[in-house]
């Protein structure tokens, strides 16, 4: 068992944490819960949440208690939370979540000064599989199938005939052809565009420059890397917005009427590690959109909107949806089910210049198979107003998204 964790991901937790199977394979006491004391009866979810509460002085007081605390002690997830919470995004990356805190926090602490013990005895599936589905390496299965449509000098009357009004995904393999971003967008280029302001990065301000440096040297350590989505991109940065225009095959955008200040969020720049990405979700607001790769690769998984994927779960009014916590977490759990199912999904992998369409109420993930920037455009044609319009007339502002709550009721 230990042999195969270690070979799918390519080396073993740096603490020695062991799933809870490796216990009854092995002539090897635990340690959970002599070194827990009155505190073993408690789950080790719960006994998370409680770390959580702690300041980082107490925690890695905590960490010298035993070695069943050291592991708990130093889950990348409670630094992580702290560097959040204490720094937002101002920070320079040190190699990894604890080490950038206590650089910023601690005088005269040294980067790469902590060395991991490798504990023995210590099991936990809580703490090993956010561990595992960080450095599992992408199965070759999971990348096989290609049933998506890829078409190219399409034109717009084709595209709005034989896809949008039939609610069909479709990748464009010539739309973006004439792009300047395509040329420019390496990392300098967006570096020096997106110098002097912040960026949008799991939903907090962060500067570019450290969330490079993170996607360089942290991301890796990360169950779900952080994804940069910023909807500013365009407005804060001209240069961008200069470098692309939108295919024509979307041209048509009624949801201009309302200007520039008053619509919906529309469009986003997108960029990521690779094994970053995005959860299954239905675009919000009734949308269509389009999501144009200029660097990297992303695998796409979609469901038509009246199948729900395996191991989704929204709620019956669609404004809350439980999924699993990571991308790679589904991938192991449920995509042979989702493959081998009544209703499979489509898939596709959409490359560098590249365009997918994608129609209302489709449920979507995407995995970042290498380091990725696209530009994403939420849009309403003409094919798709009364389903917007009805969907508006609901009056649910909770469900309306991308503006603020006044708003809302006015659209």
């Amino acid at each position: 068992m230990v042999q195969r964790w270690q070979a799918e991901s390519g080396h073993g937790h740096p603490y020695g944490v062991q799933p809870w199977g490796n216990f009854y394979l092995q002539q090897q006491p635990e340690i959970r819960t002599s070194g827990l004391g009155l505190l073993s009866p408690l789950p080790d979810d719960l006994m998370l949440s409680l770390l959580y509460l702690m300041p980082a002085a107490d925690l890695v007081r905590l960490g010298l208690a035993s070695k069943a605390l050291y592991c708990f002690a130093h889950t990348t997830d409670l630094w992580k939370a702290l560097t959040v919470e204490e720094l937002g995004g101002d920070f320079q990356w040190c190699g990894s979540w604890r080490e950038t805190y206590l650089c910023h926090k601690v005088p005269g602490y040294k980067p790469g000064s902590h060395k991991p013990i490798l504990v023995e005895g210590f099991y936990s599936d809580f703490l090993h599989q956010p561990w595992f589905c960080a450095t599992v390496k992408i199965r070759p299965e999971w990348l096989e199938v290609d049933n998506i449509d890829r078409r190219s000098a399409l034109s717009a009357a084709e595209f709005k005939e034989q896809y949008e009004s039939q609610s069909r995904p479709v990748i464009l393999t010539d739309a973006i052809s004439d792009w300047p971003a395509l040329e420019k967008w390496d990392r300098n280029y967006l570096a020096a565009a997106l110098a002097g302001r912040p960026v949008i990065v799991g939903n907090m301000p962060w500067r570019f420059g450290s969330y490079l440096a993170y996607c360089k040297k942290g991301a890796e350590q990360d169950e779900m890397p952080l994804y940069l989505f910023d909807k500013a991109f365009a407005s804060a940065s001209p240069q961008l917005a200069q470098d692309y225009q939108v295919p024509e095959a979307f041209s048509e955008d009624l949801f201009k009427v309302l200007g520039e200040e008053s619509r919906p969020d529309y469009r986003w720049l997108i960029c990521g590690p690779a094994r970053s990405g995005s959860s299954f979700h239905v675009d919000p607001n009734a949308t269509c959109a389009w999501n144009a790769v200029v660097r990297g690769a992303k695998k796409w998984i979609m469901f038509p909107p009246d199948v729900a994927p395996p191991g989704v779960h929204p709620s019956p009014d669609g404004a809350d949806v439980a999924t699993p916590i990571s991308l790679i977490e589904w991938f192991l759990n449920f995509y042979d089910e989702a493959r081998h199912s009544k209703h499979p999904p489509l898939e596709a992998i959409v490359k560098a210049g590249e365009t997918l369409y994608v129609p209302r109420g489709w449920w979507h993930m995407v995995l970042n198979l290498e380091e990725s920037v696209a530009v994403t455009q939420n849009f309403v044609s003409s094919t798709g107003l009364a389903a917007v319009l009805a969907f508006l007339k609901s009056r649910r502002a909770d469900l309306v998204s991308g503006c603020c709550v006044e708003a809302r009721y006015g659209l």
